[in-house]
């Protein structure tokens, strides 16, 4: 799709506006976006995108509910690069990779709020996914496992549990 303000480049940010149930997409490249402003269209406080994600990157400034018990985002950091919490929820993106590892506590409610889960359930590429989807179903199986053994269905836990040897065989084989 190409942007709908300069019409050269690949549109990469695309919105969707419903105002009294009428839908209007909006389709702008990165620089276009940029040169607005990265507002979102229609919004009449000029609200950027930035705004947007830091809003939904300060799930509880009050310190209670989700986060309680982690560390007060001001003192939040990465030991890697140095960034703050604060920082990110302001840039919308990470210092490095490490990020990720020192701002979990936080970031998995808010994976969970806007994806509905805190680990990819997606669609796996059948070419190349025969692994992965080897390795979900043993997870499932090993869950199975553990509600039989709960209930006391040996022979179902054994059969299951053989199971998981052979699918784990098989992947070991590749």
């Amino acid at each position: 799709m190409i942007c709908q303000e300069c019409g050269k480049r690949p549109a990469t940010l695309h919105f969707t506006k419903i105002v009294n149930g009428e839908k209007t997409e909006f389709h702008f490249c990165e620089s276009c976006a940029r040169e607005k402003g990265e507002l979102i269209p229609g919004t009449s406080n000029g609200f950027s995108i930035h705004s947007l994600l830091s809003g939904l990157l300060d799930l509880d400034p009050s310190g209670k509910g989700q986060n309680a018990g982690a560390k007060p985002a001001q003192t939040l950091r990465c030991e890697e690069c140095g960034m703050t919490y604060s920082q990110f929820s302001k840039l919308g993106r990470f210092g490095c990779s490490s990020c990720y590892k020192y701002f979990s506590d936080r970031l998995d409610p808010l994976f969970k709020r806007v994806h509905g889960n805190t680990s990819h359930v997606g669609k796996v590429p059948k070419r190349t996914g025969g692994v992965i989807q080897l390795k979900r179903k043993i997870e499932e199986l090993k869950k199975e496992l553990q509600f039989r053994i709960v209930q006391e269905e040996f022979e179902t836990a054994a059969e299951i549990r053989d199971r998981i040897r052979e699918l784990e065989r098989n992947i070991a084989q590749g």
